[in-house]
């Protein structure tokens, strides 16, 4: 006999989870105290639609095939897309704004991927993961150098289509950043997810940005009393620490 699936448990209110925190601070006023709980409980939902959304790009239907096994160039020389997952069946690829045009790199690139930099070896237990621009090999190296990075497997698609194909670059044009995902399906290699939110989905006052933001620099300062401010972005270098 097959028992009847039985519906889950429905999920505590986020109200009711934000009663259960007992924390308290110092000095701390019964007004500050309500406005805080009311404030959980929105964190709390904002969790649950984060996992949401994850699991509906989880269940995307297969994207389309790769048209080409695409050539990159690396600190061994010439490397194909498909050399690039190693023991793992999906890519991430970021698009650094680095083009042979750029006298320097994009600072909101760079500062996202001075935070990705520490991440790298944690990333790639669970992903292959490669950082592309457009200059020559050689500038991008040295400049890593330059900032420190260590851990960056960075290459370059000098001479390839692959930005233009999945970030709309065009040849002569401005660089344009992104983030795509790709899926090795035996030798099949499919395209997974890419970022699609950039100024034409941008709300008005705010920059054009995804989400979750990528940048753990934006993610700590929107927890501040400033927020992250609309006339300040991250620079190469600072003359003045402070």
């Amino acid at each position: 006999m097959t028992l009847p699936h039985a519906d889950p448990a429905p999920l505590p209110t986020s109200f009711e989870l934000a009663s259960r925190m007992t924390r308290r601070f110092p000095n701390e006023s019964p007004a500050y105290r309500d406005a805080r709980l009311a404030l959980l409980a929105e964190e709390i939902e904002l969790r649950r639609h984060v996992e949401r959304v994850a699991a509906q790009r989880r269940a995307l239907p297969a994207g389309g095939e790769v048209p080409q096994d695409y050539v990159f160039m690396g600190p061994q020389g010439a490397v194909l897309m498909s050399e690039l997952f190693g023991m793992h069946d999906t890519l991430i690829v970021y698009h650094w704004m680095f083009g042979p045009r750029s006298e320097r790199p994009c600072p909101m690139c760079t500062s996202l991927l001075s935070a990705l930099d520490g991440e790298t070896p944690d990333l790639l237990q669970r992903t292959a993961f490669v950082v592309v621009a457009r200059s020559p090999y050689a500038r991008l190296a040295n400049f890593a150098i330059e900032r420190g990075w260590r851990n960056l497997p960075l290459l370059s698609t000098f001479g390839s289509t692959f930005n233009q194909d999945y970030v709309g670059e065009e040849p002569e044009g401005d660089d344009v950043a992104g983030l795509n995902v790709f899926r090795r399906e035996g030798n099949l290699i499919r395209h997974f997810w890419g970022e699609e939110m950039g100024q034409e989905t941008a709300d008005k006052g705010q920059d054009a940005r995804g989400a979750p933001d990528l940048m753990p620099l934006w993610t700590l300062l929107d927890k501040t009393p400033q927020g992250r401010g609309r006339d300040w972005h991250p620079s190469l270098s600072y003359d003045v620490a402070p």
